[in-house]
């Protein structure tokens, strides 16, 4: 008798269960099959919210181009000196198009990030596509850094002390990407000050013309990416032509069109996956890609997790990623200041 194999199903809480319903039926009522937004429902919801301040955390947002409308909510932790403490630069996921820094999902990230490290959180804010197509996202990313580069910049916004000699890039999904890319631009510009150290991609949004085992196999049978949303990001990301199908190098990132690293300085990167993420497969490759490119990467594979399983701080494998994050960061920060030490 044939039996017929079953997909592995996740055991969630329901409050879990709730939320990947939830943001499925929003993005499959903001993102239209035309690959443009309905950006006033968009912006409505997840609500924003307001910098946070409390016994355990100071923050504000600073504007880095008020023409582009680019900003970056800072978190500081109390009770700790600035150059003491690492500099972690953050960006969003939201498939390119949607959320914003400000969100509650982030903000309680990054809030925690700051605390429980510690460290010095740069949450950087990036304009959405498809008003805004590609390369705007990656640029924003880029002039971030580029902003935080300037001794000035830094001493107007409360940083003067922060350490931008070491400074570490990390994002989620599609901030995951970003966070790749815009590293990747890192190591082709000629900074004054900044240096990144490390890299942390958690789950980040790659993908391809192929359609991997894992698209095939948990497609429509995980929450709440399936391969319908990806493409649909994608469309709203790309501008129109020919060139721009999934296998550029900014979605296929380690694919046949891939940028050459192998002479870069590119930094140790921590690469996050999940068991039940459509996307695993394209991350796998780009874990491959930077090892046969001779770069140090670690793989932190959490096989019952779902996409972006980060923004669930209800789940014990949250709590279980922010100390694999900070034990990295941690190894590498306190590696380059026994470096600075020795060259001094």
């Amino acid at each position: 008798m044939e039996v017929t194999p079953t997909t592995p199903k996740l055991d969630l809480p329901l409050q879990t269960r709730i939320s990947l319903a939830v943001i499925g039926m929003y993005i499959d009522f903001t993102q239209k099959k035309n690959g443009t937004v309905r950006r006033r429902i968009a912006n409505i919801f997840p609500p924003r919210d307001p910098a946070p301040v409390d016994d355990t955390i100071n923050s504000y947002d600073v504007v880095v181009n008020p023409t582009s409308n680019i900003w970056f909510r800072v978190y500081i932790p109390k009770g700790h000196k600035i150059e003491d403490l690492p500099l972690f630069a953050y960006f969003h996921g939201g498939g390119y198009s949607l959320l914003s820094a400000d969100v509650k999902m982030y903000d309680d990230l990054c809030t925690d990030l700051a605390v429980k490290f510690p460290c010095v959180v740069v949450s950087a804010d990036y304009r959405l596509a498809p008003e805004k197509k590609y390369p705007t996202q990656y640029q924003d990313g880029i002039e971030v850094l580029k902003f935080l580069d300037n001794p000035e910049n830094l001493a107007k916004c409360g940083l003067e002390n922060a350490n931008i000699s070491r400074c570490f890039i990390a994002g989620d999904s599609s901030g995951g990407n970003l966070a790749h890319s815009v590293n990747l631009s890192a190591c082709l510009t000629k900074f004054e000050q900044l240096k990144v150290v490390g890299l942390v991609t958690i789950q980040p949004f790659f993908g391809g013309e192929e359609r991997t085992k894992s698209e095939i196999e948990l497609d429509f049978k995980v929450p709440f990416l399936n391969t319908q949303r990806t493409d649909l990001f994608w469309k709203a990301l790309m501008p129109e032509g020919e060139e721009y199908n999934r296998d550029h190098p900014s979605i296929n990132v380690s694919g046949p069109r891939a940028v050459d690293i192998t002479k870069l300085d590119y930094p140790e990167t921590m690469l996050v996956v999940g068991g039940f993420d459509v996307l695993k497969d394209w991350q796998i490759k780009y874990y491959e890609w930077l090892q046969e490119s001779g770069k140090k990467v670690h793989l932190v594979n959490y096989p019952n997790m779902f996409h972006d399983f980060c923004s669930f701080p209800e789940l014990p494998e949250y709590e279980q990623l922010i100390i694999e994050m900070r034990e990295f960061v941690y190894k590498l920060f306190n590696k380059s200041k026994k470096g600075m030490t020795t060259n001094a």
